[in-house]
């Protein structure tokens, strides 16, 4: 069997900055322990899989480990392929996801993820994550994933990851963001998941959902400009729309292959 494979890099105008993530297009759905095999061979933190059904296109996101509710990063890739490589001729792309239905608008060079909010709430910190940390938290919120909040972008940069420690934790689909207010921005963040085979993860759309609705209460700003600051760096800009959230970014074609199946 001969599929087509697409990598983009998401979230980011430049070639290797971003987020990395595989597109692959199907006619039918493959068995997961097929998706699961190629997504592991891609050895990025997202493949996306996906099906034109017509009005609506059935996409689906693997990691190597787990398949997940909700990826921002490979749901922009895809969209990016469907317009740029496969000659999608609608500006308005419907996803059937585990989410319910998303839409894509496409604004020339750039894409509009239409997500769910998740507003966090207010939590304690399991003692797990706090002996994992190098630094602690000002605050600490939870809703898919937990969002600590910190004083400056200084400290988002230099916190560190006991890896041993975090790595018992189990948050399955979740992880941990970690955000502060911007020098340059309103807000930039990091992400990173235990039991992952790529602990950070470079951009990540989906933890927005909460990250948006969080600093735009407290900044009472509607539109955002948010930096996720690992090393390969992505640029989200961001509106709150109440029950709804807004994730805007571009994305560049790395590499275009072919996977063969026995």
């Amino acid at each position: 069997m001969k599929l087509e494979l697409y990598q983009i890099d998401a979230f980011t105008d430049k070639t290797f900055g971003g987020n990395p993530a595989c597109v692959v297009p199907l006619t039918y759905w493959l068995t997961d322990d097929l998706l699961f095999k190629i997504t592991k061979e891609n050895a990025v933190a997202e493949t996306a899989f996906f099906v034109d059904n017509g009005d609506k296109i059935h996409l689906r996101w693997f990691t190597p480990e787990i398949e997940m509710d909700l990826c921002g990063h490979a749901t922009l890739a895809t969209a990016h392929c469907l317009k740029t490589i496969l000659n999608y001729p609608k500006d308005l792309i419907i996803f059937e996801t585990l989410s319910g239905d998303l839409t894509v608008t496409v604004k020339n060079d750039s894409y509009d993820l239409d997500f769910p909010s998740r507003m966090p709430i207010a939590c304690e910190l399991p003692k797990i994550i706090k002996n994992s940390l190098n630094q602690q938290p000002k605050e600490i919120y939870k809703s898919r994933d937990y969002l600590l909040v910190y004083d400056t972008e200084e400290e988002i940069e230099n916190i560190k990851i006991d890896r041993q420690i975090f790595d018992q934790i189990n948050l399955d689909p979740g992880g941990v963001v970690i955000t502060a207010k911007g020098r340059e921005c309103d807000f930039v963040s990091r992400f990173f998941t235990p039991q992952a085979t790529i602990l950070e993860d470079p951009v990540t759309g989906s933890s927005h959902c909460s990250l948006i609705p969080f600093w735009s209460l407290r900044l009472k700003k509607k539109e955002l400009n948010a930096i996720q600051i690992s090393d390969r760096v992505g640029r989200l800009h961001c509106q709150n729309k109440n029950d709804r959230v807004i994730i805007s970014g571009k994305a560049k074609t790395y590499l275009m292959a072919n996977i063969w199946t026995e």
